[in-house]
């Protein structure tokens, strides 16, 4: 009913990506077409472990990742990747770790892993258990306390990300063992799954870091540190693709969003861009290997944090004249983004199109073509009605580097031998 609401000027919303693309329907048939949505929500986050990782460092920050909050994070870990010639060893230190955590009332200091939310969670993600140990996949199963709705954390094997059917919101991992020489098959994999929201990574070997980060795609990456309890200020949130929208919470580009700037009144008639016009234009649209810009962020010593700005795919600029879509597309290419001009071009074509991250429209109606980007699957695409903001031009990518990790941290020792 809220969202259906005509007085809605805009929605925020966290939570599932399904709820989320409910939402973004409703407010297409029910709101104005343009209405902005910021939506943060799920995602199939994955860690992987090199063989170089310090193991009890690894080890301590899956625990974190993955059971704390009972898994009910939208960042926590969901799949482990582990390198084959540690994990064995891995595993086991991780089983062990695991049986000294404590479920029990969250009002206690002591507790480490509470419930889930309700029963229906509880029970969905037991029946999901069960069917992974009728399967020989459960690795190990600490024991849950009689009462409450808790579920015990568990580890189960998997061939690889690609073997999750869906993200379980709870305190259940999923391990996969990977070759050295299959670590861009991995990266692969993970970004296939179309989700971007968190990723880790555990190597002492910065040319690899700076290779797997290059080629994620996730809104926030963790290098040798658990990934979750993103800081505002240091570790803007948010993810990409099928794990929300933009701008990141915290982040730079966020205020903007809860503000409208209204668009120059362009005269001209409408046009008509042909389908196949823009279906080219797409298919030598350039894939962005470097970032626009990088920003240092505040963070504690021992700790790096940079934020960069990627070009998002091409936004379509519809006008509906010519001198609408051409002002249009000037906009978005100041901020650094990619613009195509469509002008005129019809709401069933944003139905077959692929390869576009949305659309600016600058006059009355609208509403097919909002509804026609509601009706698709996957991301949530917006249909722009003002002056675009940073973020509707360019995904933020944050990654987070435990400097300390690989044996000694440059600043604090410098500073300590200023003092």
């Amino acid at each position: 009913m809220l969202t259906s609401d005509a007085r809605v000027n805009g929605v925020a919303f966290t939570g599932s990506t399904a709820t989320a693309l409910r939402i973004r329907q409703a407010m297409a048939e029910h709101l104005d077409p343009t209405a902005p949505l910021i939506a943060e929500t799920g995602g199939l986050n994955a860690m992987i472990v090199d063989s170089t990782a310090l193991p009890e460092q690894a080890v301590r920050d899956v625990l974190a990742s993955s059971f704390q909050s009972a898994g009910q994070r939208c960042s926590a870990l969901r799949c482990l990747y582990l390198q084959e010639d540690i994990a064995e060893t891995v595993e086991d230190m991780l089983f062990g770790a695991m049986e000294e955590l404590r479920l029990d009332d969250p009002w206690h200091l002591s507790t480490d892993v509470g419930p889930v939310i309700d029963a229906a969670a509880a029970a969905g993600i037991a029946d999901y258990v069960a069917e992974a140990r009728r399967a020989g996949r459960l690795l190990h199963e600490m024991k849950a306390p009689a009462q409450g709705h808790f579920i015990a954390p568990v580890v189960l094997r998997v061939g690889g990300i690609a073997d999750m059917p869906r993200e379980i919101f709870g305190p259940v991992l999923h391990v996969a063992r990977f070759r050295a020489e299959d670590l861009d098959v991995v990266v692969d994999a993970i970004n296939a799954t179309g989700y971007g929201l968190t990723f880790g990574l555990h190597t002492r070997i910065d040319d690899r870091v700076q290779s797997v980060v290059s080629r994620i795609r996730a809104g926030n990456t963790y290098v040798n540190r658990n990934q979750i309890g993103a800081v505002v200020g240091s570790q803007p949130f948010g993810g990409e693709g099928l794990s929300g929208t933009g701008p990141k919470a915290g982040g730079p580009a966020y205020l903007a969003r809860f503000t409208r700037t209204a668009p120059p009144v362009t005269a001209g008639r409408e046009g008509a861009t042909a389908e196949a016009t823009v279906r080219a234009a797409l298919s030598f649209a350039p894939a962005a290997k470097v970032p626009v810009a990088t920003h240092d962020l505040p963070g504690p010593t021992g700790e790096s944090n940079r934020l960069s700005d990627w070009p998002r795919a091409p936004l379509l600029c519809l006008g509906p004249s010519p001198e609408a879509a051409l002002a249009q597309a000037e906009a978005v290419r100041r901020l650094g983004g990619l613009a195509i001009e469509a002008p005129g071009l019809s709401a069933d074509a944003l139905l077959r199109l692929n390869g576009f991250g949305g659309a600016l429209w600058w006059g009355p109606g609208g509403r097919d073509h909002a509804m026609a980007l509601a009706a698709r699957p996957g991301p949530i695409l917006p249909l722009i009605g003002d002056i675009p903001d940073a973020a509707h031009a360019l995904l933020e990518r944050h990654v987070c580097i435990d400097t300390t990790a690989s044996g000694g941290n440059a600043q604090l020792l410098a500073e300590v031998g200023e003092g």
